[in-house]
């Protein structure tokens, strides 16, 4: 979808695919190149990445001018600081989240906002953009006790979570906003019997 977007205006955009194989070196020798090409702009590197690779060293090795997920240090800090810089990049899901919010005319302020889930991805950079849109936010996971009350008092509920069906439409209160953005195959039984997906 990415590629698809870049082509549609005319982005130029380099596309480095590289096997579940690669390794660490080669990884960041890679992401180093494109640091270096005055013709890239942005580098963004698609997650989860195979398990024998450091992932936080990946991130690290990007130029912060180049973030264009927002996941660097500084990048997060800026986000996170009250009256300092504004930061050069926001991560897209989080950020297209509060987009989604208004424009579909939900005025953020004053509400209560949950966020189930605590990746750098999605659930910490939401939680801080919705404390900047001045909600009053409270971040689950899977180590929280009592979800169900939690959620049952929120506004807003930011679903980025890791296995399907986390929240019971019985959890949410009449009028609550929800915004799922977990990303889950779960087996459907179709008319005839068979299973999918």
């Amino acid at each position: 979808m990415k590629k698809k977007a870049a082509a549609e205006v005319e982005l130029h955009a380099v596309d480095v695919t590289l096997p579940d194989t690669v390794s660490q070196a080669e990884l960041q020798c890679c992401v180093e190149k494109l640091n270096k090409d005055p013709k890239v702009h942005g580098i963004l590197v698609q997650l989860p990445l195979p398990k024998h690779i450091d992932e936080a060293a990946v991130l690290k090795s990007i130029s912060v001018e180049k973030d264009v997920d927002g996941f660097s240090a500084l990048n997060i800090g800026n986000l996170c600081l009250r009256g300092g810089d504004e930061p050069l990049a926001l991560p897209c899901t989080p950020a297209g989240c509060i987009e989604m919010l208004k424009r579909s005319n939900v005025n953020p302020e004053g509400k209560i906002a949950v966020v189930l889930g605590r990746s750098n991805i999605v659930g910490k950079p939401m939680s801080q953009l919705l404390i900047e849109e001045s909600c009053t936010v409270t971040v689950v996971h899977s180590k929280t006790k009592n979800v169900e009350a939690i959620c049952s008092q929120a506004d807003v509920v930011v679903v980025a979570a890791g296995r399907p069906e986390m929240v019971n439409g019985d959890w949410l209160k009449e009028g609550a906003v929800v915004i799922d953005v977990g990303i889950n195959r779960i087996p459907v039984t179709k008319e005839d019997g068979s299973e999918g997906s």
